[in-house]
């Protein structure tokens, strides 16, 4: 069976500092989806790649879908953007289909949905400004934690706002501005999960750089 104590992506050579906590690794429906696909010749960079994939679709449906069908569109295609990211990892060990641009997959499809999610949260809660910036600070929390590790240090995942947190404030905001848009047309939900992403990230970025230093330090 699949290894739980590699990398998210599968494709890192030194899994003991890369590796991203995911409790939903050693459930059997991602066993069996992960033993399937590998079985299908589907390579983990192939579900890499399809996060983009689902991240545009949700943030397309998000930005010109009417209330609430693009919100619930938004939704499907930001967990199955989060089932792609925990099944490319568990494809590579199952199947044994690491490959040399495996770590290029694990970092650049993740910029990329991130980025298109939030960007769209902000220009559809009339906020754009707050969503690039949300954005930005959400692309330098994984800059940060890919930096910690260049210096020999382990990879930092903590919050308060990484990736999976991100993903559920925004899935939190949709589900909420489709109730809130049916019950008061009005978007309070979904301004509220932009400067939360926004803030959490900048402050993520800030809890990672000081758990650098006092590594740095202590080293």
């Amino acid at each position: 069976m699949i290894d739980l104590a590699v990398t998210e992506a599968g494709n890192m050579s030194d899994t003991g500092k890369n590796r991203r906590p995911i409790q939903a690794r050693s459930s059997s429906w991602a066993r069996q989806a992960a033993t399937w696909l590998a079985r299908a010749n589907v390579s983990p960079n192939q579900v890499s790649a399809a996060s983009v994939v689902f991240a545009s679709l949700g943030a397309a449906a998000l930005v010109t879908w009417p209330d609430p069908v693009g919100l619930v569109v938004c939704v499907l295609g930001a967990q199955a953007r989060l089932v792609c990211n925990l099944l490319d990892g568990m494809i590579a060990i199952e199947g044994a289909r690491q490959s040399p641009l495996g770590q290029l997959y694990n970092e650049f499809p993740d910029r990329i949905a991130d980025s298109l999610f939030i960007v769209a949260l902000g220009y559809r809660a009339d906020w754009p400004a707050i969503g690039w910036f949300g954005a930005l600070a959400a692309a330098l929390t994984a800059y940060v934690r890919v930096f910690g590790g260049s210096l020999g240090l382990r990879q930092d995942f903590r919050g308060p706002m990484a990736k999976q947190h991100r993903m559920a404030v925004l899935t939190a905001a949709c589900l909420l501005g489709a109730i809130e848009a049916l019950a008061t047309q009005t978007s309070y939900a979904l301004t509220a999960g932009c400067f939360v992403i926004a803030i959490g990230s900048a402050v993520t970025c800030a809890t990672r750089t000081l758990a650098i230093a006092r590594q740095l330090r202590r080293a």
